[in-house]
């Protein structure tokens, strides 16, 4: 599908009754929201089931005049996730769909040759799967377990890609784009070796990503058996996390009626004092690389168009990464004292 195509037809006014004769072939969007999720994305999201095509369209338009060499997929189903995630605000949807596409070229070593063959080791290492059932909120609930991963094995951008393909796995689902998910994270025998690895350019990259950069509500993040060097690493993080999501973390320690509080132990494995089984890991990893086809075609529609560069689409942040580098610059002495 070429965006550039789609981009050099004059944008008719909202509601023009001669909209789709402009358009190219698309797949049809058909709503698989339940009445509940329904209510609930208009009392939350700001959606309106009667004007949800022409929000898409009024997105559509903005790209297409603002950024027509952004070479981005324009389907309904896909432009919705973006106004989904930041309540149909269309400025701030076209922000995070430039941001998107920002991060996602910025960074080559993560995101280059980005499929589920290609990130296999780690799905089998266990360092991340999602919980088969979803909480009492209908969120899926990601867990992390960075002492799966042994550094000697491959770098930690190979984490943070499998990390990012699970989350574009989960975003496909309308459910998903509108209750959101919860992150688990296990920090047993994470090492002051292994944490350095998550230095000023990793830490600074996965925040752009998780906070602008991906359509996604992160509604949770459940910390486990953190040892006193994470809460050194969070207390240098947290100034550059918005002040929303900074307020979703929870450091539970070694307390499991405490994490029971925000995760009940019906969807939590034995592991994590719950009663759902042993965790198992297979049955997403299978998932997610039955799923090699549709995400190598997704993400050849998200290809640099040859006329343009990263440059040509950066948005604002730009001023603020010195800061943030010089911020980050005392990570590790810092480590050190809290280990």
């Amino acid at each position: 599908m070429s965006g550039d195509s789609d981009c050099t037809r004059t944008s008719p006014s909202a509601g023009s009754p001669s909209d789709s004769e402009f358009l190219p072939d698309r797949p049809k969007y058909v709503c698989s929201l339940s009445p509940d999720l329904i209510i609930k994305a208009r009392e939350e999201l700001q959606e309106k089931p009667e004007w949800r095509l022409r929000d898409v369209q009024a997105l559509r338009d903005m790209v297409c005049k603002d950024y027509p060499s952004l070479g981005t997929c324009l389907d309904d189903a896909f432009l919705l996730r973006f106004l989904r995630a930041r309540k149909f605000d269309y400025d701030r949807a076209l922000q995070l769909l430039v941001n998107y596409h920002t991060c996602r070229r910025s960074w080559p070593e993560v995101f280059d040759n980005l499929k589920p063959s290609a990130i296999k080791p780690v799905l089998e290492s266990g360092f991340v799967t999602v919980l088969p059932c979803r909480d009492p909120e209908g969120r899926h609930v990601v867990c992390i377990r960075p002492d799966r991963w042994t550094p000697s094995n491959y770098p930690i951008t190979e984490n943070i890609r499998a990390i990012y393909l699970t989350l574009e796995k989960l975003i496909q689902s309308e459910e998903t784009q509108v209750n959101g998910i919860v992150i688990l994270a296990d920090y047993k025998g994470v090492s002051l070796s292994k944490a350095s690895h998550f230095g000023p350019f990793v830490a600074k990259k996965v925040i752009g990503i998780l906070q602008d950069g991906f359509p996604i509500r992160i509604k949770a993040v459940n910390i486990i058996n953190e040892p006193r060097i994470f809460k050194g690493i969070f207390a240098i993080i947290k100034p550059f996390l918005k002040e929303k999501i900074a307020n979703r973390f929870f450091l539970h320690g070694c307390d499991l009626n405490s994490l029971h509080q925000n995760i009940p132990p019906v969807i939590l494995p034995e592991e994590y004092g719950g009663t759902s089984g042993k965790l198992d890991i297979s049955a997403w990893n299978e998932l997610l690389l039955a799923s090699e086809e549709d995400f190598v075609h997704d993400f050849s529609e998200l290809d640099l168009p040859c006329d343009s560069s990263p440059h040509d689409i950066l948005v604002s942040g730009d001023a603020d990464e010195k800061q943030c580098d010089d911020s980050l610059r005392g990570m590790k002495p810092q480590l050190y004292y809290c280990y």
